[in-house]
């Protein structure tokens, strides 16, 4: 004879495993719940920031997760100029940095849909 445990025991959770459940579930819910606010913003290096940057930032609303002057301009006139990406600059959101990080240029490719323009 074997000791084989009843069937119903089987099927309940003892209370670490709950508990581990929970947690888990816990931190997939804070993890989606903070990477559905953070965002991605990238200066390409230009004269003004010559090693350029890249940056976390809280995102504003309808902000996509990587963003960049280079493809706000691409989003407001379809094309990139001095100009443009000046005035773009301007409105960057640096009240909103959480961390500083060096320039990232496959984030920067990200934001422009894989398109890079003159520095």
């Amino acid at each position: 004879m074997t000791n084989t445990p009843p069937a119903d025991s089987l099927l309940q959770t003892t209370p670490s495993r709950r508990n581990r459940w929970l947690l888990t579930a816990l931190v997939v819910a804070l993890l989606i719940a903070v990477g559905s606010q953070l965002g991605v913003y990238t200066i390409q290096p230009i004269g003004a920031v010559p090693e350029g940057r890249t940056v976390i930032i809280w995102r504003g609303a309808g902000e996509p997760l990587f963003n960049s002057a280079d493809a706000e301009c691409l989003r407001i006139q379809q094309g990139v100029s001095l100009l443009c990406r000046g005035l773009a600059l301007g409105r960057a959101p640096v009240d909103r940095i959480l961390l500083r990080l060096p320039y990232s240029e496959w984030a920067y490719l990200v934001s422009t849909g894989g398109q890079s323009f003159d520095r």
